[in-house]
């Protein structure tokens, strides 16, 4: 008999990898105008760093972990190739700036992954990573609310990833479903704070999607405004 976890876990893979592939239209507006400078990156770069490191958690754990291992190597492949695209379109400061943040990211996994096999032993080696995990994904989770100061600004939605935050809501709704059926706390806590976050997304898009922006409120923004809310129109 099928086991209801299995089920919700399955279910889990499905949300999590269509919320994945929710920036596709963002990167069809990237490759269509040949620049990504009006998006920030940060959310790709946390998610592959949280990806990477719950593949690893999962196979610490080769008997119940392989629908973690499975998502999250989706996750991975997307997140590069999301990476790599914005690169490619991103201007000269922008791009030395991410590289930068890929190549911690890299640094940060190998250096975890080296630690957890070397100095810890057993469970102890799933409570590291597990904490770990649980960190990243509630700043994966968080990323997203930058964008959110931009909106009550300017009292426009016009670069709010609406797909992205409600993927994000529905995904932390199914893991957390998972994670208090098998009680694994590592997936339990990141998600249900995912929840909460995800809703306040959604609650800020819909109270500004039917309100007209001012009369050139983007353009009046100065130009350290702009740096600070890279996903405001320039």
């Amino acid at each position: 008999m099928v086991k209801p976890d299995f089920i919700v876990g399955i279910l889990g893979n499905i949300v999590s990898i269509l919320s994945f592939a929710s920036p596709l239209g963002t990167f069809r507006e990237v490759v269509k105008t040949k620049s990504s400078d009006n998006y920030d990156g940060l959310p790709y770069v946390s998610t592959l760093l949280s990806t990477s490191l719950w593949t690893f958690y999962g196979l610490l754990d080769p008997d119940d972990g392989i629908l973690i291992v499975t998502v999250n190597s989706v996750g991975v492949t997307s997140q590069l190739v999301y990476l790599v695209l914005y690169l490619f379109y991103a201007s000269k400061t922008r791009k030395m700036k991410y590289i930068g943040l890929v190549i911690l990211d890299l640094v940060f996994l190998g250096t975890v992954m080296v630690i957890t096999l070397v100095a810890f032993h057993g469970e102890s080696r799933r409570t590291l990573v597990g904490v770990l995990c649980a960190t990243f994904t509630i700043a994966m989770y968080g990323a997203p609310l930058s964008i959110v100061r931009t909106v009550i600004r300017t009292m426009s939605v016009e670069y709010m990833p609406f797909f992205l935050s409600l993927s994000l809501f529905v995904n932390a709704s199914v893991w957390l479903t998972f994670a208090l059926l098998v009680m694994d706390y590592y997936v339990l806590v990141p998600n249900a704070v995912g929840i909460v976050l995800g809703s306040l997304q959604l609650i800020v898009y819909f109270i500004y999607k039917t309100k007209t922006p001012p009369v050139n409120s983007v353009d009046m923004m100065s130009e350290d405004d702009i740096e600070r809310n890279p996903n405001e129109k320039r």
